[in-house]
């Protein structure tokens, strides 16, 4: 009787325990159910996004950047297409072997491009080489295989037209740095992005730059692009119109280039007299900005900044040189203001002047005997003048200098500009920390001792020289321009200040620099032109002190290094000034016969171009 009682014992167990599973399925299945309706109607919009994710993916578009042009309309840069190599490291399964085998056909920086991809989220994009052949693209794409995460883009990138024409003052492109992303100041920026480090090309960024375009692709498992599902195409920048004309450039950057093309060191900047436009600014040595444009290499970098010459640096604004003689101009007028002379006193040059135990020079060993204001100026006497500079003193030297524009920056708009030095008794004990010494007057009324100038202030002094006493903003750019033509923003001239000269005193000035260059007796004779009657001021600018000795002035025997620098500024026509020059050569020796050349012909290759008015030239 115990066997089906056992039975249906266990039966009854067997029941329950499937009543147990049934339930466990069906809480199983309910919280599946439960789980499908939360993904698929709760949460599918942000899964969607999610599985987009994994085959979308957002490519940026670089914009093209404006133009730069000259005054008619010539190009001077522009954009052009290149390939351009580009790792995901994301992607990049095996990068170790993919860049071995690239680096058999490619050169590459493998140190600096290891450093870059540390500094990069994995899923960012890292400029491997830029503007690669057609060859090494063929290569590429033949082993696509072989580079997964490594991709080709064809992108726009700055063309310099004419290389190293005008370099410094266009400026160059530089990968942004990571000083300035973090900064945050513009965030559309990325890292990768080019933009403007130097010259118009910076200070103009923001207008140049244009805005970038988006495209979403749908991409395969190698990350390939395999079709465009949006796009938001990019905005091109803002062009540039300059005051610079092209044709005067070349011409000025062709006569610096000197003998078997050896450039001589220096600046020249010509400069419209009536408005302050900058039409040619050259500063030698100079580089090509072209090798900016997709990345410099290190060992160009290096040839760059160790170049002798410094050849990165715009001396036409940075660059600072005693003014030499041509600062007699500064002296003369300050002379005739202040009535410690007239235009026919007459003061002895025995080739030197005393004062106290001291002796100073003239150039001309033997002196010149008796000079008055005009012949001073058209010999460059220098004993007239330090007569002059001793009897006024330095702070009215300087009072006047800074009056012609000298000791600030012009405000050419390329940045910072080095102001110079005008000295005075309260400078000295500034910055030497020491007491203005008598001696130091004679010196500095002759444009050494401490004076310094930039090559853009001595144009900018001869402009005003030129249009009657009125100091006028140098200015580079005529308009910006939108990428429809329209015109955003326009310059024009800009009155900084006036001399504060009688005119009587200022037109004796000038009719001594016509005579600098037009008469037997003067040192710019070099710049002498037969139908343009041109004026202008030599100026020897010494660089080392040199012995009693003449001879040691000789430039076979001084070496490169320590012989004079050499200056001429002008204008012309006379009668009715149209342009004006500032012209250093540095280590170059006597102005009149190295910078008066040079000045002649800039002259010549302008007046051919644009012939002046009958009345501006001579019978």
């Amino acid at each position: 009787m115990s066997l089906p009682r056992c039975t249906t014992e266990t039966g009854e167990a067997v029941k329950g325990k499937i009543w147990i599973l049934a339930s466990l399925v069906v809480v199983s299945f309910l919280c599946l159910w439960i789980r499908i309706w939360y993904l698929q109607v709760l949460e599918w919009q942000h899964l969607t996004g999610l599985a987009e994710d994994n085959y979308v993916q957002i490519v940026p578009l670089p914009a093209n950047r404006g133009m730069i042009q000259d005054r008619n309309g010539e190009t001077l840069v522009s954009i052009r297409p290149v390939f351009n190599l580009y790792l995901i490291p994301e992607d990049a399964t095996v990068l170790g072997s993919s860049l071995d085998k690239l680096a058999q056909r490619i050169s590459l920086d493998r140190e600096k491009l290891q450093k870059k991809i540390a500094e990069t989220r994995s899923f960012k994009k890292v400029l491997i080489k830029g503007d690669i052949s057609r060859e090494e693209v063929a290569f590429i794409e033949e082993n696509s295989m072989s580079f997964p995460g490594i991709r080709i883009w064809a992108e726009p990138v700055r063309n310099y037209v004419f290389d190293s024409l005008a370099s410094h003052t266009l400026g160059y492109l530089g990968e942004i740095s990571k000083a300035r992303l973090k900064s945050r100041k513009d965030p559309t920026y990325r890292q990768g992005d080019f933009i403007g480090i130097s010259g118009l090309e910076n200070v103009y960024e923001s207008f140049l730059r244009g805005e970038k375009g988006y495209k979403e692709v749908e991409v395969d498992v190698s990350g390939r692009e395999l079709k465009t599902l949006r796009k938001l195409p990019p905005k091109s920048g803002s062009s540039l119109v300059l005051t610079l004309d092209v044709k005067i450039q070349e011409e000025v950057e062709k006569l610096m280039a000197g003998a078997a093309g050896q450039d001589m060191n220096g600046s020249v900047v010509v400069v419209k007299v009536q408005t302050g436009e900058v039409i040619a600014i050259i500063s030698k040595p100079s580089f090509d900005p072209n090798k900016f444009a997709v990345g410099i290499s290190s060992l160009d970098w290096k040839a760059l900044v160790n170049g002798d010459g410094s050849p990165m640096e715009n001396k036409s604004i940075h660059g600072q040189y005693p003014p030499g003689s041509t600062y007699k101009i500064v002296t003369a007028l300050a002379g005739l203001e202040e009535g410690v002379i007239k235009p026919d006193t007459s003061i002895f040059c025995p080739g030197y002047f005393n004062l106290g135990a001291g002796r100073y020079r003239c150039w001309k060993k033997s002196g010149h005997g008796f000079m008055n204001l005009h012949d001073a100026l058209v010999q460059s006497c220098d004993v007239y003048f330090y007569t002059i500079g001793h009897r006024l003193g330095i702070n009215t030297i300087a009072k006047y200098a800074k009056n012609l524009g000298l000791g600030r920056a012009t405000r050419l708009g390329l940045g910072h500009e080095s102001k110079g030095v005008i000295p005075t008794t309260q400078w000295k004990l500034l910055h030497k920390k020491e007491p203005w010494h008598l001696g130091e007057t004679i010196s500095a009324s002759i444009g050494q001792g401490f004076n310094l100038v930039t090559p853009m202030q001595q144009a900018i002094l001869m402009t005003a020289v030129a249009n009657g006493g009125v100091l006028l903003k140098p200015y580079l750019v005529k308009r910006i321009e939108g990428p429809d033509g329209q015109i955003q923003q326009e310059f024009f001239p800009e009155i900084i200040g006036q001399f504060g000269v009688a005119p009587d005193h200022l037109e004796q000035v000038q009719n001594a620099l016509r005579d600098v260059v037009n008469s037997a007796q003067g040192t710019g004779k070099e710049s002498r032109l037969k139908n343009i009657i041109v004026s202008g001021k030599t100026g020897t600018a010494q660089v080392v002190r040199m012995e009693s000795d003449e001879e040691l002035k000789k430039q076979e025997v001084v070496p490169v290094k320590h012989r004079d620098h050499a200056w001429f500024m002008a204008f012309a026509p006379y009668e009715q000034p149209v342009i004006a020059v500032a012209i250093i050569v540095e280590h170059g020796g006597h102005g009149g016969t190295t910078a008066g050349p040079i000045a002649r012909k800039i002259f010549k290759k302008y007046f051919d171009l644009y012939p002046p008015l009958p009345s501006a030239q001579t019978l």
